[in-house]
């Protein structure tokens, strides 16, 4: 085990389109604030599968907080979230239960076997730019230092591009549905 982190900023991607994928992102938001102080949790977004497979659509927010874990244990607690929603990898792009991507880790910068920090993929993914713009817009990625909210603005991205299933903060209470 490793020695635990300085507090800072942990941001975690959430994406569901099987079985009931707004339980699915519930129960991940609540797993993960269980191990942060201060969660902010996005509104959850409807969108449109990448790759142009048919299948469902899928609902997507963004879970920001304050803890000391390790990009390692932020890993390792996102897998165990996936794993509690029955996450199958059969290949890439395929339907998912639960999708819970680690976005930062502070202003940690990790390219490991298994483990990039930032995420690689975060700034050309709209369904995650927009729900970062909820909890994070003044957020600065360490590896380019643009905030969020220049990223988006440079990308023409904007929530008015997905239908919002919830309001923002819901995630981690029983109101707020549509």
């Amino acid at each position: 085990m490793s020695p635990a982190a300085t507090p800072r900023t942990l941001v975690f991607a959430l994406g569901a389109n099987l079985g009931d994928p707004l339980a699915a992102l519930r129960a991940a938001a609540t797993g993960l604030s269980a191990r942060l102080t201060n969660p902010r949790v996005s509104a959850v977004y409807a969108t449109e599968p990448e790759g142009g497979e048919d299948q469902p659509p899928y609902v997507n927010a963004v879970l920001a907080g304050e803890g000391a874990l390790t990009p390692g244990e932020a890993l390792a607690l996102a897998e165990e979230l996936e794993g509690e929603a029955a996450r199958e990898r059969p290949y890439p792009g395929a339907p998912r239960s639960l999708d819970v991507d680690v976005l930062f880790v502070g202003d940690e910068v990790v390219d490991a076997p298994g483990l990039r920090v930032p995420h690689p993929r975060w700034r050309s993914r709209a369904f995650v730019v927009v729900p970062l713009l909820d909890v994070a817009p003044d957020l600065v990625d360490p590896e380019s230092g643009e905030a969020i909210r220049d990223v988006a603005r440079a990308s023409g991205w904007n929530s008015s591009r997905f239908p919002v299933v919830l309001e923002r903060g819901s995630l981690l209470t029983r109101t707020g549905e549509r």
